[in-house]
């Protein structure tokens, strides 16, 4: 890797890793300039540093095995805290994502399908049942019930871009005070709830979901809820049955608390 690189480079560059789980990312420097060097990046990329979206694209490369390294600018910044998910930037370049016909065009045209909830619900009730979990984990039996429920409610709606990875480490604030949102390796074409839902989950005081909700751009109501929390419950599942499918008892100890959690909630938005 390094010696693909360092031949897409030329000479005089320094590369240090970036980390990561593929190891296939890169910091470079030579004198005052600095570069972020990724490996097979999709060509989605190119859309989302046109938009701002990400730190600029500078150039493309195809090497000669058939890789293809991306070079992005490298910006002074840093990750966001959990605390900044609540400003109102966040909120704008989430509304931003969402209503780009760019964006959505792009990743039509690279064969990505739109995820209904029907196909969602489909292969979550088949691996809940390959695991056999329903009669272990009386909060998985409950879960399924729910999403039942409210899968009527996620019917019929319009999907969008979505980058389905939104943690705070995810998202970059330059010294000159622009935000970028990277790593889009989950990006799909679905619900915009959910991924305003997990920023509201994990980052926003119930107290205040309708306050960022209005800096989104949406009024919340038992509609929106209900399709938030569907979104949510089966996250919850998935990630349930991925850590038990790694024998990861602590993560699948908090993924039951997570999932009792949101249970507890979703009851209390039916009996209002």
């Amino acid at each position: 890797m390094l010696e693909w690189l360092e031949r897409a480079l030329g000479d005089g560059w320094k590369l240090t890793p970036a980390g990561g789980l593929t190891g296939e990312a890169f910091f470079a420097t030579k004198n005052d300039k600095r570069l972020f060097l990724k490996r097979n990046s999709s060509p989605f990329l190119a859309v989302l540093s046109a938009e701002g979206i990400v730190p600029k694209l500078i150039w493309t490369r195809r090497m000669e095995n058939g890789d293809v390294i991306t070079a992005q600018e490298w910006l002074d910044g840093r990750e966001l805290k959990p605390a900044d998910m609540q400003h109102q930037r966040v909120a704008n370049l989430l509304n931003k994502i969402h209503h780009s016909t760019e964006l959505l065009h792009m990743l039509m045209r690279l064969g990505i399908k739109p995820v209904t909830s029907e196909d969602m619900f489909i292969k979550i009730q088949e691996q809940v049942n390959r695991l056999e979990l329903l009669n272990r984990y009386e909060d998985v039996r409950l879960a399924l019930t729910y999403l039942e429920r409210l899968l009527p409610k996620t019917r019929n709606q319009k999907l969008v871009v979505c980058h389905s990875d939104l943690n705070h480490n995810n998202l970059l604030l330059s010294k000159d005070g622009k935000i970028y949102l990277i790593d889009w390796d989950n990006a799909s074409i679905a619900d915009p709830a959910s991924d305003f839902g997990m920023v509201l989950k994990w980052y926003i005081p119930r107290e205040n979901w309708v306050e960022w909700l209005e800096k989104y751009g949406v009024a919340k109501d038992n509609y929106l809820q209900e399709r938030m929390y569907w979104y949510l419950l089966h996250d919850s599942l998935h990630y349930l049955c991925w850590h038990l499918e790694r024998k990861e008892p602590i993560k699948v100890m908090e993924r039951l608390r997570d999932l009792h959690e949101l249970n507890e909630q979703v009851e209390q938005l039916f009996s209002v």
